[in-house]
């Protein structure tokens, strides 16, 4: 999953639920756990805060709270969406044995009882994939290729095969939605793991080879076969990686808009029939396609004309076999877990059959089981002080930008535009999804994942040239997260992230702000970052800047580039800036707009005669920021943190609260710090952007 508060959700890849027995006693949750949005027993007062909030406020949390053997990351987000799904667990064990069931109960107590049938998926073992590797043998033209690769899309994991294909909001006119032809194929995490030279990089490169190997092995290839095809393999996959953009050149919007008409992208692909794959898919030929990776797709062609088709067809046999290994038996499932969970992120066990059945049944029927999760657990109230909060920041974003000295007022008033037409989405959506074309059976696991990747592509693939339904979520209910969708240009709430530990309606107001309201404003400045900025107030990639304006936030950006550009992650690794600029930036923004906006909350209540007062020895302002910093108390292991050094837009947990808190003076005040201390700032040189 990705780190919590962040701008886009990554699709849960199949391969991730790693399939096999785990030794963990866990047991289904009838109601949700109570922990208080501040936790005294999760402070460590022996910390001084004013060098090290981050210590002062989850110390106690870290000491008392391991990381779990089947997890690699561990945290108060994680933590709480493990209770979720405990919870969740519960209701679909009852709905899976219920007699009187609606059809969406229906849909995922079967989905849910044929997932927990082990037995069932050990005895299939491979049959479910055999026809797809019979497919991929009989390759024997690359003409062929085509129709092949639509048929392992429409029921497989969609980007593990060379490229991903779906629908898109154009980025000239966001009204639209267009073809979209996305750079796929790799097997390890990004392009680096491929070509990195140091010896560690190396190592693992080859821990990939031996793992590809012996998978292939499990799936009927030759010792020695497979052990070349591995290598093949992996310099296939290193060509691709050459030809593909970092995860820093991925964030800058402008290098992803590329329209192509249709005889623009058979250019790219002399070799390749567009319209055969689209007809592969179901679908009618489209005249207008944005490539988001115009390079890859023209290397990737060279891979499909100069590669021997003998390695074509071990490296779709392995994707097949890799991206299914979790749902085709015990055997693919362990190997498939000793690379991707222990080699790679340092996990010493795999998670519960139990919690990976919750997560494929959130995966592909989550709005139906969302239903559930919002009926037993977020109320009216909620909803209601959430949307308060949201507004409450809004209007403190708003004033904000009004306040600016270092912007024009041609782009103030563009940038209150926008900020007016941002949506907010708070707790699920007003329209359910209707899953009554996705047929699930209570005995056919794998038949039922693969018909649930088909029906999800074909929903997708249906809204080309379709009016732009602006209603839909990118989130299920019960996920612990949230995001801003420039596009659409609206932030959004899950129910599973407004429930205690993170919002908590049974404690005041100080710790609420720091915590909730500081998620609430960073979503918003996600809108206002180095990359959602970029995007007008009808979600259209377009400069709505003035150019000294522009210039003026790059030179204020730059300073929180420069701050965190000095942190270390783990061993000599550093935190990769330009990567964390955005979601560093949403940081600090969102949490300077959350006092103001608890600044005004605590004007409000005072006028009543309601003023906040101290507990638990904090004083409000106080709580207010050990509230906002116990919302990312975690720890990793190391492989983990080298991982998330690589691929993860977030800062690790102690500079996303250090980070901060080191540049707003309110902090400072709050816990009476002075110079010299590690959290202070001279003036000058603190940053400040929004």
């Amino acid at each position: 999953m990705t780190q919590p508060r962040t701008l886009a959700l990554c699709p849960v890849a199949l391969a991730a639920a790693l399939f096999t027995q785990a030794a963990v006693a866990d047991q289904p949750l009838a109601t949700l756990p109570y922990t208080p949005s501040l936790d005294v027993q999760a402070m460590d007062r022996s910390a001084k805060p004013c060098d090290d909030l981050y210590q002062y406020a989850c110390g106690g949390w870290m000491a008392r709270n391991p990381i779990p053997a089947e997890e690699s990351f561990w945290s108060v987000y994680a933590k709480l969406a493990r209770d979720n799904q405990r919870h969740l667990w519960g209701i679909l064990q009852d709905l899976a044995s219920a007699t009187q069931r609606s059809p969406s109960q229906a849909r995922i107590g079967d989905y849910f009882a044929a997932c927990m049938d082990e037995e069932a998926v050990a005895r299939a073992a491979l049959q479910p994939v055999q026809p797809l590797l019979q497919r991929i043998a009989g390759l024997q033209d690359r003409r062929e290729l085509p129709a092949l690769l639509a048929e392992l899309h429409l029921t497989h994991d969609n980007p593990r095969f060379f490229f991903t294909f779906g629908a898109a909001q154009d980025f000239a006119d966001a009204s639209r939605v267009i073809a979209a032809v996305g750079a796929g194929g790799l097997s390890l995490p990004e392009r680096s793991y491929y070509l990195d030279a140091d010896a560690r990089a190396r190592q693992l490169r080859q821990a990939f080879v031996a793992h590809v190997a012996r998978l292939l092995q499990l799936g009927g290839t030759p010792e020695s076969e497979a052990k070349q095809a591995a290598r093949d393999i992996l310099a296939l996959e290193t060509r691709l990686a050459r030809a593909s953009l970092s995860p820093v050149q991925r964030r800058d919007p402008k290098r992803s808009h590329n329209p192509h008409d249709a005889a623009a992208l058979a250019a790219l692909t002399p070799g390749f029939d567009w319209t055969a794959y689209q007809q592969g898919l179901g679908l009618a030929a489209q005249a207008q396609f944005n490539v988001s990776e115009p390079a890859f797709v023209r290397a990737l062609n060279q891979v499909w004309q100069r590669t021997p088709l003998s390695t074509l067809r071990a490296y779709l046999r392995w994707q097949l076999l890799s991206s299914q290994a979790a749902v085709l038996g015990p055997d693919l499932a362990k190997e498939n877990f000793a690379f991707y969970g222990k080699t790679l992120t340092g996990t010493p066990e795999p998670k519960p059959r139990w919690a990976q059945c919750v997560a494929l049944v959130d995966q592909q029927l989550g709005e139906d089981l969302g239903q559930e999760f919002v009926a037993r657990n977020f109320t009216p109230e909620m909803k209601a002080a959430t949307q308060r909060m949201t507004e409450q920041i809004e209007t403190a974003m708003a004033q904000r930008i009004q306040a600016l000295s270092w912007m024009s007022p041609q782009t103030k008033e563009r940038a209150l535009q926008k900020l007016h037409a941002v949506t907010n989405k708070v707790g699920y959506p007003e329209r359910w999804r209707d899953y009554s074309g996705y047929e699930v059976r209570r005995t056919d696991f794998q038949g039922n994942v693969a018909r649930g990747q088909a029906f999800e592509l074909r929903r997708n693939l249906a809204k080309i040239g379709k009016p732009l339904e602006r209603g839909e979520w990118s989130m299920t209910p019960q996920t612990v997260n949230a995001y801003y969708d420039p596009q659409m240009n609206d932030i959004n709430f899950p129910a599973g992230v407004l429930l205690p530990p993170l919002y908590d309606p049974r404690m005041d107001d100080a710790p609420n702000y720091g915590n909730t309201g500081g998620t609430i404003g960073h979503e918003l400045v996600h809108a206002f970052d180095d990359e959602g900025r970029q995007f007008d107030g009808q979600g259209n990639l377009r400069d709505w800047w003035q150019p000294r304006d522009a210039k003026t936030f790059k030179q204020r950006a730059a300073c929180v580039t420069q701050q965190y550009a000095q942190y270390t992650v783990v061993d000599d690794i550093k935190i990769n800036s330009q990567l964390t600029l955005g979601e560093d930036l949403a940081d600090l923004g969102g949490l300077v707009l959350a006092w103001a906006a608890w600044q005004a909350q605590v004007a409000e209540l005072s006028a009543q005669g309601k003023a906040p007062q101290a507990q638990d020895g904090l004083t409000p302002e106080q709580r207010f920021f050990v509230g906002f910093a116990q919302w990312d108390c975690n720890h990793a292991r190391p492989e983990a943190e080298r991982l998330h050094a690589k691929t993860n837009p977030h800062s690790p947990g102690r500079y996303r609260i250090n980070g901060v808190v080191v540049n707003m003076p309110e902090f400072q005040k709050a816990f009476g710090c002075k110079a010299g201390d590690k959290l202070v700032k001279p003036q000058g040189q603190r940053c400040e952007v929004w």
